[in-house]
């Protein structure tokens, strides 16, 4: 397998879809993408139609459901819409938790792929304080691991991976490498971006995007210890391991 692809984004516009698991720092990366001036950025795209069908009680439900498409079919015809003059890159911000089962995967042969992931233990204890109990498939890990082996599959190339503590370490040159294995120019404006919230943010950001309305770039990687996992997450994260050294094996370096 070639390690270090790149797209046919010269050819047309880079429908980029950026798939990570919650707890990490997808909300920072899409401000890093949408600071560009050639990409619009799409903020969770199937997080509607997530929360139709399995019925659960996030924040805001109601309002997301009735905010955003919650059909799947149109949310995937609209990643392949024209793009507005001067734009060359469509970025989804997606999460992978929210491919459910029934869902079509035909659709993801027309985008180009690339995964942020985050280490299993710190990441579970952060999502066991939101969530209370959840299963692995909350994770996003095994969804995460499907779409990669699919990338494989189609293009015979490994699909570019760029872990959470990489890119709080070091910023540019991580994605630089990110850009350079994407077939596009890096942008300096990914650096830092202006505080508060974006038109294009989802309006689950009143409760969820507090933090990251405050901030202008990427922060260092906390110092502190990482929490102990509570005995219900100790099995879990012995499941989640595998499953992130699969994607960890190919991370980008700078």
């Amino acid at each position: 397998m070639t390690e270090a692809p790149t797209s046919s984004a010269a050819a047309g516009p880079l429908r980029l879809a950026m798939w990570s698991g919650p707890r990490n720092v997808s909300t920072a990366f899409m401000r890093s993408w949408g600071n560009r001036p050639d990409t619009v950025v799409v903020d969770e795209p199937f997080y509607a139609h997530y929360l139709q069908a399995t019925g659960l009680p996030h924040p805001g439900r109601d309002a997301v459901i009735a905010a955003h498409d919650p059909d799947w079919r149109r949310v995937v015809e609209s990643f392949t819409a024209p793009l507005p003059p001067g734009i060359r890159i469509h970025y989804q911000k997606q999460m992978s938790h929210h491919l459910l089962p029934h869902m079509g995967r035909d659709w993801l042969g027309a985008m180009t792929h690339a995964f942020l992931i985050r280490d299993p233990a710190p990441m579970l204890a952060s999502l066991e304080e939101k969530l209370g109990r959840f299963e692995l498939e909350a994770t996003g890990l095994p969804q995460q691991v499907e779409i990669f082996e699919f990338v494989l599959r189609k293009t015979g190339r490994v699909p570019p991976v760029i872990d959470a503590s990489d890119l709080l370490a070091a910023p540019e040159p991580m994605l630089r490498a990110l850009c350079d294995a994407l077939g596009v120019p890096f942008d300096a404006r990914m650096l830092s971006w202006p505080p508060g919230p974006r038109a294009s943010d989802g309006v689950w950001a009143r409760y969820w995007y507090s933090r990251v309305e405050r901030t202008t770039g990427f922060e260092p990687p906390e110092a502190s210890p990482p929490s102990r996992l509570t005995d219900p997450l100790v099995e879990l994260e012995a499941r989640c391991r595998p499953l992130y050294e699969r994607l960890s094996a190919h991370r980008l370096r700078p």
